[in-house]
C-alpha cells in the first residue's frame, strides 16, 4: 500500500474549513432535534426527517474536510463542488432571503476554500507534482 504524500499547508488549511462547515451543519441537525423534541416544530414540518437529512450532508461535508487533511486528492473535487452549492445558498441567504447575516460569513468562507483549493500550491499537489 502506497502512502499520500504529505498535503500541503494550502490543503490541509482547506480541509479544516470544509471540517468547520460539516460541524456547523451538525449543530444545526442538534438544533433541529431539539426543536422537534420540545415540540416547537410547526404543524406539517417533519423536523426529524430534515434533522436526518442534514446528518447525511454533514457526514459527506465532514468526509470531504478529512480527506483534504489526510492528502486525499480525491476530495479536492467533491469539495470544489460543495463551495460552488454553497456559494448559490449564500446568494440566496444575502439577496432574496435578506438574511446577509447568515449569507456574507458563508460566501467569504466558500470564497476561501476556493481559492486555497486553486492555489498554486495545491494545483500541483493535485497533478502529483510535489
Amino acid at each position: 500500500m502506497r502512502l499520500s504524500p504529505a498535503a500541503p499547508r494550502t490543503v490541509v488549511a482547506a480541509g479544516a474549513l470544509v471540517c468547520l462547515q460539516g460541524l456547523t451543519a451538525v449543530v444545526f441537525m442538534v438544533l433541529l432535534l431539539v426543536r422537534g423534541l420540545s415540540g416547537a416544530s410547526e404543524l406539517g414540518v417533519n423536523v426529524f426527517g430534515e434533522a436526518a437529512y442534514f446528518a447525511v450532508l454533514a457526514a459527506g461535508v465532514i468526509g470531504c474536510g478529512a480527506g483534504l487533511v489526510l492528502g486525499k486528492r480525491g476530495a479536492r473535487g467533491p469539495s470544489i463542488a460543495l463551495q460552488l452549492l454553497l456559494l448559490g445558498v449564500a446568494w440566496y441567504a444575502i439577496g432574496p432571503s435578506g438574511r446577509p447575516a447568515y449569507g456574507v460569513p458563508v460566501a467569504v468562507l466558500c470564497v476561501v476554500v476556493l481559492v486555497l483549493l486553486f492555489h498554486a500550491t495545491t494545483n500541483r499537489w493535485a497533478q502529483g507534482e510535489e
